[in-house]
């Protein structure tokens, strides 16, 4: 479509063809049937002033823009799917937290209900015990919810099945942030239309000047059969500042167009050195808990079971010691999960995935 748009912009005006007939009066026994006229013309505007190459290079300008706003809304469409990846992998690691923590409610009830059966602690330290089991079974039911409607999303963009198998395990995989970046594909699709601005201007400015059209044709008189070649030439007179509506509005619009490629330039940046910032605050944030918060953690939770066990703690203690070995690995998996949506982000600032959707287009 777009070589047959360019094409067509390279051909000139169609020529014409032009029948007329003209009726005089006569005296013969026809009457005004007598003196009639044909005339046969051909007709042919030359086009002067660069009209044609101009057209010709909006066509072309046009469908490099065509070609790079679709590129921009795919990479828009991969980065939705990278998310909803991100999100489904997250939504994994957050139900299997939940699993852990049932376990250890769990744990902690069959713990509780030996000591209050040997009379060691009171009755309502076992319905605390059982609570808390129930709010880890509501917990664990809504993080499954979740990971089924994460997975039926991601799944949607290739209308396929929601029994998705994803390993938790992808979130682990923490690259360094890269330095900031210019949207290649993005700044592409603002310097198309810049360009085609530019050549519309070119189009209007050839406007300006007037293009002659000759003609060739045969008059046939009826009146006395006799047939002769006509010629002609014109050349329209019109005011020669007819085009400057569309060449102001032109020109506004390349105007803006750079303006607004500057901007662009601008804010990516400032949008690469946030995602940088903010990938490397949560990478960091990740690795401190894993290796400090959660071993410190875990350790309380042994110790204060271990205490409980021989009589030095109440259950009190141990659920504390649970819920904050719990917040630490929410606190972490967060961290991951911003870690990796930023990255989504950052990639498609960056264009990373131009050549799959490129390869995807040209695929047959």
């Amino acid at each position: 479509a777009a070589r047959a748009a360019i094409a067509q912009a390279g051909v000139a005006p169609n020529p014409m063809i032009v029948v007329e007939a003209e009726n005089l009066a006569g005296s013969g026994p026809y009457g005004f049937l007598d003196r009639t006229e044909t005339t046969l013309n051909y007709q042919q505007t030359w086009e002067r002033g660069g009209k044609r190459e101009a057209r010709v290079a909006l066509a072309e300008r046009g469908r490099d823009a065509v070609q790079a706003r679709a590129l921009v809304r795919g990479l828009d469409l991969l980065a939705e799917v990278q998310k909803a990846y991100v999100e489904a992998v997250a939504a994994e690691a957050e139900a299997a937290l939940a699993r852990d923590r049932l376990a250890l409610a769990e744990r902690a009830l069959a713990e509780v209900d030996r000591r209050v059966r040997s009379a060691r602690d009171p009755l309502f330290a076992g319905a605390r015990a059982q609570a808390s089991v129930e709010e880890a079974r509501i917990e664990l039911r809504n993080a499954e919810a979740e990971r089924e409607s994460a997975h039926r999303t991601l799944a949607s963009y290739w209308d396929g099945a929601a029994a998705l198998e994803l390993d938790p395990r992808a979130l682990e995989i923490l690259a360094s942030p890269a330095g900031p970046v210019e949207g290649v594909a993005d700044l592409r699709l603002l310097a198309a239309e810049r360009d085609t601005a530019e050549a519309r201007v070119r189009v209007e400015r050839a406007r300006a000047v007037q293009d002659p059209a000759w003609t060739l044709g045969v008059r046939y008189f009826r009146e006395g059969g006799d047939v002769a070649a006509v010629a002609g030439f014109s050349l329209p007179i019109g005011r020669s500042d007819g085009y400057r509506a569309g060449l102001d509005q032109a020109q506004a619009e390349r105007l803006a167009a750079e303006r607004e490629i500057a901007a662009a330039r601008l804010e990516r940046a400032r949008e690469a050195a946030r995602l940088s910032a903010h990938m490397a605050s949560s990478r960091a944030e990740a690795q401190d808990v894993e290796a400090r918060l959660i071993p410190q953690a875990e350790r309380a939770v042994a110790l204060v079971r271990d205490g409980f066990n021989r009589g030095g703690f109440s259950y009190i203690d141990v659920i504390e010691a649970q819920r904050a070995l719990g917040q630490a690995r929410a606190r972490r998996l967060a961290a991951l999960k911003a870690y990796h949506l930023d990255e989504a982000a950052f990639d498609r600032l960056n264009g990373a995935h131009a050549d799959i959707w490129t390869a995807a287009e040209t695929r047959p």
